[in-house]
């Protein structure tokens, strides 16, 4: 999926010609991930689903691609942005009123339709719940799916992200666990990495679709004891957000053997990554 601006020709524009973009909103969320609303300047596409990503850029700073934290069907669009390096940094700089500049969406994301009906368990480590809050937020609350648990984990509370929204969610039937690295301060929540969570889940071999975002190290573990619960490859989704670079499958960098990542995903059943033992 590109991007589209309307040109008067009804007529897509180049997938390299970004858009500019107002910043409505900014949230600091921790010391380092600030929330960004982006309102497009120019008429555009902005359809798009859970799991897939924006490039976002400055001049003279470059661009790279920051997984959509919004649910779909708004007329902003959201984006967690970690400063780690000069990009992001900049774009921390930048206030409500100022403009960044983006394309896209990009890649496949999670198929909700396909989702109806079935029991949702999301695992999220890290900053895997960014593209995963869009995937909650386009579901929750909703009558059409079955039973819905998150189970997340981060390093330490001040990184725990959207826990005020974990309440609100709570309230809408989802069960929430969290979990921290190591005990800290005055933290009375579960303690250890996300599997020691994993047997508190209801998991029904058939009616459960499980959602992985996480840390490279955190997919091995959780697929192992998903799989032990009696889930089959093709109910378990993974996203390889991490891995994407341009979003057109130019530089190589989202590669795989014949697959781009950032094309023909970043979301894919576990069963088609069989014969890609690289990919996770």
């Amino acid at each position: 999926m590109s991007l589209y601006v309307n040109t008067g020709a009804d007529s897509p524009a180049s997938p390299y010609l970004p858009v500019g973009a107002v910043v409505t909103r900014v949230a600091k969320l921790t010391d380092k991930e600030r929330l960004f609303a982006l309102a497009p300047e120019s008429p555009m596409d902005f359809a798009y689903q859970p799991g897939q990503f924006f490039m976002a850029g400055l001049p003279g700073y470059g661009e790279a691609p920051f997984s959509i934290t919004s649910a779909p069907g708004g007329r902003e669009l959201e984006l967690c942005i970690r400063a780690v390096g000069n990009l992001t940094n900049a774009i921390h700089r930048v206030s409500k009123g100022g403009r960044l500049w983006i394309r896209g969406p990009f890649g496949r994301g999670f198929d909700t339709t396909e989702l109806k009906g079935r029991d949702l368990v999301y695992i999220a480590g890290g900053i895997g719940i960014v593209p995963m809050r869009s995937l909650i937020k386009a579901v929750v609350g909703r009558g059409d799916y079955g039973g819905r648990t998150l189970i997340y984990g981060a390093k330490t509370p001040s990184e725990i992200l959207f826990q005020g929204e974990m309440d609100e969610w709570s309230g809408k039937g989802m069960r929430v666990m969290v979990t921290i690295d190591k005990p800290a301060g005055a933290w009375g929540g579960n303690v250890g990495v996300v599997t020691t969570l994993m047997p508190k889940a209801e998991i029904r071999p058939g009616r459960t679709t499980a959602v992985i975002i996480g840390p490279p190290v955190m997919y091995k573990f959780v697929i192992m004891a998903l799989r032990q619960r009696g889930l089959r490859d093709e109910d378990i989704l993974v996203s390889l957000e991490r891995r994407m670079k341009c979003g057109l499958g130019k530089c190589g960098h989202c590669q795989i053997n014949g697959v781009y990542a950032c094309q023909c995903g970043p979301v894919f059943k576990l069963s088609e990554l069989k014969g890609l033992p690289e990919a996770l």
